[in-house]
């Protein structure tokens, strides 16, 4: 039988990591927000403020909201082939400008434009920052199975 192997490390769960990672996430988001008002017309920030308050509202709604509309619109990101969760995206975007003054998305088209731009760029974003260092594994050896009754 094989050993056990166990890491140094815990696993990280989906809302897990901590204070530093959610800074981190939020100031991503907010970047790839502030890079999509200055690409996508349409898209505007009346302040630095509301900038950050859009991208904070934006990664909160990415961690309640979108898990409980992927699973609703799963037959439609099924039969699209992915392409709905630019939709989503969009849908999400669209709310946060609902819920954070100072941020206003002008139409749909806007926020599927902006959509694809903050999901570009969070990813390479979190890809750049994620942590890719080897994992420390040790082994424990298997004990040898404990007879219970023998010679009866």
């Amino acid at each position: 039988m094989p050993p056990l192997h166990m890491t140094s490390e815990p696993t990280h769960s989906f809302f897990g990591g901590g204070v530093r990672a959610a800074v981190i996430r939020v100031a991503i988001t907010a970047t790839a927000v502030f890079l999509a008002v200055l690409i996508v017309p349409g898209l505007e920030v009346a302040s630095l403020p509301a900038g950050l308050a859009a991208g904070l509202v934006l990664t909160i709604l990415n961690l309640l909201v979108r898990p409980i509309l992927f699973v609703l619109t799963l037959p439609l990101i099924v039969l699209s082939m992915g392409l709905f969760l630019i939709v989503v995206n969009a849908l999400l975007l669209g709310l946060t400008a609902y819920l954070v003054s100072g941020f206003s998305v002008t139409g749909f088209w806007p926020a599927v434009g902006g959509a694809i731009v903050i999901s570009f760029v969070t990813m390479i974003l979190n890809w750049w920052t994620s942590d890719t260092r080897p994992t420390e594994h040790r082994s424990f050896p298997q004990r040898p199975p404990k007879i219970i009754n023998p010679g009866e």
